[in-house]
C-alpha cells in the first residue's frame, strides 16, 4: 500500500446516558467511599442507563454521530447485548435505518473494539467492502450485583458506546487515523479468572435456576489479582512486540489509549514502556470501564482535547476476559492548521 493510499478510521464518537453515579451514590447502595474506591480504581464516576435503554441504543447514539455516510458493513462489539440472541450488529443496522447490510457481532470483552478494528481493516484490504461502521458498546448496570456482596467489580463499571467509521483514505483528507497495524493474543485456559459464569449452555439441565441467582452466580466474577498481574504483562508485552516489527519503539509514541479497566493498571503499563504520564490518556476516572467503549470512547476525547499533532504516532492496547490482550497503532492526520 502506498503512502497516499491505506485504510483510515475516523468520525470517531461516543455515547454515554445521562444518569451520572458517583462514587457517593454507590456507598448509599453498599459498604463502600469514595476514597476506597479511588485508591483501589482510580474512579471517580460513571454513567448508568435508565430503562428502556439498551446497549444497542447506546451504540446508535454513537453510531449516528459517526455516520456522514451509509456504511456496506456493520461490526459490533459488545460482552452485553439487548438479548442471549440476536447479537446488537442487527439491532443498531436496524435501529440506523439502513438496508440489509451485513452485521458481524464480536464477543472479545475489554478487546472487543481492537478486534473489531482488525476485522474491519482486513475486510477494507480485501476489498470485500468499502466503508465499515464499527461500534462498542455496552450496558453492565443491569447485570451487576449492586450490594456489598459485589462491590469488587460494581465499582467498576459503566454504560457506554464509541464508534468510527473504517475506509480507505489518504493524507488529504479530513482528521483522521491511519490504521498500521495490530497483534492480538487469546488463551482460554484462564477464562475462569474473569467470567459471567451462568446463565450458559453449559449447565444442565436448564442454564438458569432460582437457586442460582440467589446465590449470586449470574454475576461476573474476577480473580482480581491475577487479571491485574496478567493485564500488566500482557499489554506492555504485546504493546512492545507490535511497535518492535514495526522498527519501533515506545519513545516513538506519542499517546497511548489504553483500556480503561484500572488507572494503577495503566499507570503501571506507562512505566513499563518507559513513557512519562501525560502520555497515557486515561478517562476511567469520568467513565470507569466500559469494556468494548473504553477505545473509542478515549480516542474520541483526546482528538476534542486537541492533544495530537500531524503524523503522531497512537499506541492501543487492551487485556479482558478470555485472556485476550493486544495492541493497535495509528498515524494521525490532521486538516486543520499546526498549533
Amino acid at each position: 500500500m502506498t503512502e497516499s493510499s491505506y485504510i483510515a478510521a475516523h468520525s470517531f464518537a461516543f455515547s454515554v446516558p445521562p444518569r451520572r453515579v458517583s462514587n457517593d451514590d454507590l456507598s448509599t447502595l453498599m459498604d463502600t467511599s469514595d476514597e476506597w474506591i479511588r485508591q483501589r480504581t482510580g474512579i471517580a464516576q460513571r454513567y448508568w442507563v435508565d430503562p428502556p435503554t439498551t446497549t444497542s441504543d447506546l451504540g446508535v447514539a454513537s453510531a449516528r454521530q459517526s455516520c456522514t455516510g451509509q456504511p456496506d458493513a456493520l461490526i459490533a462489539a459488545t460482552l452485553s447485548p439487548d438479548y442471549c440472541f440476536p447479537g446488537i450488529g442487527v439491532l443498531i443496522q436496524h435501529k440506523l435505518g439502513l438496508p440489509p447490510i451485513p452485521a458481524f457481532d464480536v464477543r472479545n470483552q475489554c478487546c472487543g473494539f481492537l478486534y473489531a478494528l482488525q476485522m474491519a481493516q482486513a475486510f477494507i484490504a480485501a476489498s470485500m467492502y468499502q466503508r465499515i461502521l464499527v461500534v462498542g458498546a455496552e450496558v453492565h448496570s443491569t447485570g451487576l450485583d449492586v450490594s456489598t456482596r459485589g462491590r469488587d467489580i460494581a465499582v467498576l463499571f459503566g454504560d457506554g458506546a464509541g464508534s468510527c467509521i473504517v475506509e480507505r483514505g489518504n493524507s488529504s483528507q479530513a482528521e483522521h487515523f491511519e490504521v498500521i497495524g495490530f497483534e492480538l493474543h487469546g488463551d482460554g485456559k484462564y477464562a475462569s479468572e474473569l467470567w459471567c459464569e451462568h446463565p450458559g449452555s453449559a449447565h444442565f439441565p436448564v442454564r438458569i435456576t432460582r437457586e442460582l441467582v440467589e446465590s449470586g452466580k449470574i454475576f461476573p466474577a474476577m480473580n482480581g489479582k491475577k487479571v491485574f498481574e496478567h493485564a500488566v504483562r500482557g499489554m506492555t508485552e504485546v504493546s512492545r512486540s507490535l511497535l518492535t516489527s514495526h522498527g519501533l519503539s515506545p519513545s516513538d509514541v506519542r499517546l497511548v489509549v489504553p483500556h480503561q479497566a484500572n488507572l494503577r493498571i495503566n499507570q503501571l503499563v506507562g512505566s513499563e514502556l518507559g513513557l512519562p504520564a501525560d502520555r497515557v490518556f486515561n478517562t476511567i476516572q469520568e467513565f470507569g470501564n466500559t469494556t468494548a467503549a473504553t477505545i473509542p470512547i478515549g480516542l474520541t476525547k483526546a482528538l476534542q482535547a486537541r492533544l495530537l499533532q500531524q503524523g503522531d504516532l497512537v499506541l492501543l492496547c487492551a487485556f479482558g476476559s478470555g485472556f485476550t490482550w493486544g495492541a493497535g497503532l495509528l498515524r494521525y492526520h490532521s486538516a486543520l492548521p499546526e498549533r
